[in-house]
């Protein structure tokens, strides 16, 4: 890791921040993905499919290592225990390894995730810029509210919004789209959260579950997916994904219901259309 982290260093030192937050999850992710073909040690946090692995733990460790030297004042949030108070307002919001069930699963859905915030990550001032490198696909994305989004390179289509669909092509409704979500079964026996998520569930075209949430909002950024729905989505999970979806146009929301927080994101239709379910 010693010889990535200096190789970075010295390729970066003059980057400006959208560049350091795209390479720097490609570098994380691919060091995650060598590492699982090489194997790796898997530990459990509260469940099961609450896993965490020297691969997550090593890749947080670079990008942490990376941002202290490139940007010192800024603050750092990792899902693995990384934390650094902010000394400019700004904080850097870490996912080394999105996904990690699948990732030891030998599933390629999972990334490796960044986000650049001013101000409280759990309620920010403005989410900058987000960026997501799924591996085994040597996909990149990285957007934000004033950064059109990519995926390698690629500018992507904005989503369409409801001041511009045509006659002939009128703004498809929650009916019409595949939803991302998704609900562990523990909170399965929650009435009150599983009554919320169901208003919603029952109403898409279809719906897709692949725990990962990060995957999921880069797919709707790029419009694979047609809306995304979790409750209480970590800072880690949200952020990187809420940028890249911003930054086509989007729209993000969260809504109480059931007694949690729910994320939304979609186009200004979709994210009204889970809403009103929500709270109806």
């Amino acid at each position: 890791m010693q010889d990535s982290l200096s190789l970075f260093l010295d390729t970066h030192r003059h980057s400006d921040d959208a560049q350091i937050a795209h390479d720097l999850v490609r570098t994380a992710g691919q060091l995650a993905l060598q590492m699982r073909q090489e194997g790796i040690t898997t530990e459990y946090k509260t469940s099961i499919s609450d896993v965490v692995t020297d691969a997550d733990k090593a890749a947080e460790n670079l990008v942490s290592k990376a941002l202290a030297a490139l940007r010192p004042d800024d603050g750092i949030l990792g899902e693995e225990g990384t934390q650094r108070a902010s000394q400019s307002g700004r904080t850097w919001v870490i996912d080394p390894v999105d996904g990690t069930y699948n990732f030891t699963s030998g599933s390629d859905y999972w990334c490796s995730a960044v986000a650049l915030v001013h101000g409280d990550t759990s309620a920010p001032d403005r989410i900058e810029l987000g960026a997501v490198h799924r591996p085994t696909t040597d996909q990149t994305w990285i957007g934000g509210p004033e950064l059109p989004t990519t995926c390698n390179g690629a500018p992507l289509n904005p989503l369409a919004q409801d001041g511009n669909p045509t006659a002939d092509a009128p703004l498809p409704g929650l009916a019409e789209v595949s939803l991302g979500t998704y609900l562990h079964p523990s909170w399965m026996q929650r009435e009150e959260v599983l009554k919320a998520w169901l208003s919603v569930a029952k109403v898409p075209a279809t719906i897709r579950m692949f725990g990962a949430a990060s995957v999921d909002l880069a797919l709707l950024a790029s419009g694979t997916l047609g809306g995304w729905l979790q409750h209480s989505v970590k800072d880690w999970d949200w952020l990187p994904g809420a940028a890249l979806v911003s930054g086509v146009g989007g729209t993000t929301a969260a809504v109480e219901a059931g007694g949690v927080t729910w994320k939304i994101a979609g186009t200004s239709g979709v994210v009204s259309d889970i809403s009103r379910l929500l709270i109806s």
